[in-house]
């Protein structure tokens, strides 16, 4: 049994990307009030939007804290694979119920502003019914992924920004759902602006 704990590292990058939000949307409205108390509107203006907007996002992770924080697993095991997610939509399929089942990543540049050139590995979990119909029926709570983000005729579950991922769900797709894997599709690349 292999157990992937999405709930743990997704709560990290929240709690991470919340605290240096709020630090510099403070810094940015202190620098607005500062601006405005030297009689500089402009400014004072543009530190208080770009403020307000850094603020908002470490307010919006408070406020959806709940959401964010809750514990969500992948377990592939011998008779399935699962998503426990005790607070959300939780799901278990048997591996006589699959056709298939494959991990995807799409590699993407991401061109900062700074001009500096990183990689994200977005991976996902790509699920393949062997009777579509009587799978949807069955499985009304994984509605959701079905046909998610241009996967056809399957289930595709975003696992995001998740490089070191690939190896473990390899192992464990190898040894678990035997010859329904079809290992490690390759989407190719996109570039993205941050």
């Amino acid at each position: 049994m292999t157990v992937i704990d999405i709930g743990t590292r997704d709560t990290r990058r929240v709690l991470i990307g919340a605290s240096v939000a709020g630090v510099l949307g403070v810094l940015a409205l202190i620098g607005a009030v500062s601006a405005f108390a030297d009689g500089e509107p402009v400014g004072g203006g543009i530190a208080g939007v770009i403020g307000l907007a850094f603020t908002g996002i470490a307010a919006a992770a408070i406020v959806n804290w709940k959401k964010v924080s809750r514990p969500r697993k992948l377990i592939v095991e011998q008779p399935g694979i699962r998503w426990d997610d005790p607070h959300g939509a939780a799901w278990a399929v048997p591996w006589q119920e699959l056709g298939a089942v494959a991990v995807s990543r799409t590699q993407e540049r991401v061109v900062q502003l700074s001009d500096a050139l990183t990689r994200r590995t977005m991976v996902r979990l790509d699920l393949f019914p062997r009777d579509p119909q009587r799978f949807r029926a069955t499985h009304p709570n994984m509605e959701h992924l079905w046909e998610f983000h241009h996967v056809r005729n399957g289930y595709r579950l975003p696992l995001g920004d998740a490089a070191n991922l690939v190896p473990v769900l390899d192992n464990a797709l190898r040894h678990c759902a035997g010859p329904l894997y079809r290992g490690v599709q390759d989407e190719g690349f996109t570039v993205g602006l941050v």
